[in-house]
């Protein structure tokens, strides 16, 4: 992994995107100058040149919208021929837009038609060659754990799901007294034995700290000597932060949060992110207000004019302030005649519309006008209501502090994690909320806010 401006990137992936442009921007230049075309003919070498750039910077863009150059897409979600599809199929719309505003960019449609050609073979050779090598052994990150109870087995554990494994567990550090759950093979009983000497022999990269009991089984001399050894030695949430993109609740204590990296807030990092949520939210009005528009007709024809269009709900905002945030109507008028309730799968409150709508995050899109008055951010933690919030922050550990941060219209845990409709699910969400307050910069806004399309399109999570 490779931390940029806080967020950690998979090398792997980031590799990938780097050949995929480079063969993007090839597909191009051969359906530009191949000779079976004669169209070929009729451009200069620096047209081609930029012709090719414009392909494959849309093209690229497109698949990262898509997801394809996300980690933590797991196994269940992958589906490389649908999404690679929507991408072209998204890549093409935008490339005949730019074709129309800017004729300079303007090419023949049969060297469109062979480069979208030369692409499409391009990518299901680099994604086959990638992960026939990426999982190979001698490409992953080799981890001595410290510990066999049950925090070294959920360790071992979080590789599963993901397609693009980064590192592989090499073996653990069994302490006399310490109740193993992990396979007796793969431990190494510590007898005050030199632990450098063990990771020497095994060529380890890291070794992760992952004891149930720190108080009694903590090696600090050994690891001390690890560490001044030139070995890397990490605890057990900034493991999870940087391979999982979460701040493990399980895991994180107060002395961890206070003495660690991030949570900067103020200072210019405040005009930085106005200025984005402006450009952003103005953005997405200018693509989406004729979707707005058929939404206001197809709510009001479905209720007949009884019943308003909009929601106006309150939500918990920045510092716990209140605010209140603006829906499109996606349920029945007295939906809540019986009290606030989560939503449900199926939930018989959602009007036919309603259900299209929220599907498609459509009814979320007049919090745009949230963002306009700033009590939204365009990228944050989703508000919640405050008849839920005080509950959880009796219960929850640290769920005061993502409201550190303004809400957002879509963001990390909405990408990471779907719909959630219990307070375990707010758990979960929640330690992916910790990570974007903890790691915010323009450039995780910029990446989530491109991903959020893939959310859109796939419909991911929706209730």
């Amino acid at each position: 992994m490779i931390r940029i401006f806080r967020h950690y990137i998979s090398r792997a992936y980031l590799s990938l995107l780097l050949i995929e442009f480079v063969a993007f921007f090839s597909a191009m230049y051969l359906g530009n100058t191949a000779p079976f075309l004669t169209a070929s003919s009729w451009y200069s070498h620096e047209q081609i040149i930029l012709s090719s750039f414009v392909f494959a910077i849309v093209l690229t863009l497109s698949c990262a919208a898509m997801g394809l150059y996300r980690r933590s897409l797991s196994l269940q979600d992958y589906n490389l021929l649908a999404r690679t599809s929507v991408s072209f199929a998204i890549a093409l719309i935008i490339l005949i837009a730019i074709y129309y505003f800017i004729p300079e960019f303007l090419i023949g449609r049969s060297v469109l038609v062979a480069a979208i050609f030369f692409a499409l073979v391009s990518i299901v050779i680099t994604r086959d060659l990638f992960y026939k090598f990426v999982n190979l052994e001698t490409f992953k990150n080799r981890v001595l754990v410290i510990g066999s109870g049950s925090k070294a087995s959920k360790l071992s554990e979080i590789n599963n799901s993901f397609i693009h494994k980064g590192f592989q567990v090499v073996g653990f550090i069994g302490f006399s007294g310490e109740q193993a759950t992990v396979d007796q093979q793969e431990t190494i009983n510590y007898d005050n034995e030199n632990i450098r000497a063990i990771a020497e022999e095994l060529k380890v990269d890291e070794l992760v700290v992952a004891l149930d009991d720190n108080r009694r089984f903590m090696p600090l001399k050994s690891l001390l000597d690890c560490k001044m050894s030139g070995f890397k030695v990490t605890d057990m949430v900034s493991f999870y932060e940087r391979e999982q993109g979460i701040i493990s609740l399980e895991h994180t204590y107060p002395g961890w949060l206070i003495f660690c990296d991030g949570f900067a807030q103020g200072g210019l990092r405040v005009w930085e992110k106005r200025l984005f949520d402006l450009l952003a939210s103005g953005l997405l009005l200018i693509v989406t207000w004729p979707v707005m528009l058929i939404t206001v007709l197809a709510i009001y024809i479905e209720s007949r004019g009884h019943g308003p269009i909009f929601y106006r709900q309150i939500r918990v905002g920045e510092e716990g302030k209140n605010f209140e945030v603006l829906k499109f109507r996606s349920m029945r008028c007295d939906a809540e005649k019986n009290g606030v309730q989560w939503a449900q799968t199926q939930d018989d409150r959602v009007t036919d519309v309603g259900a299209i709508i929220r599907k498609y995050r459509i009814d979320e899109l007049p919090q745009i006008f949230n963002v306009f008055n700033g009590q939204m951010s365009f990228v944050g933690p989703r508000p919640e209501r405050p008849e839920f919030v005080s509950g959880f922050e009796e219960r929850i550990p640290y769920y005061r502090e993502r409201h550190r941060v303004k809400p957002g219209i879509t963001g990390w845990a909405q990408l990471c994690y779907p719909y959630g409709a219990s307070e375990d699910d707010t758990v979960q969400k929640l330690q992916y909320d910790l990570y974007y307050v903890k790691n915010y910069s323009l450039f995780l806004d910029i990446s989530i806010m491109f991903n959020t399309v893939e959310v859109v399109l796939w419909g991911k999570g929706a209730r």
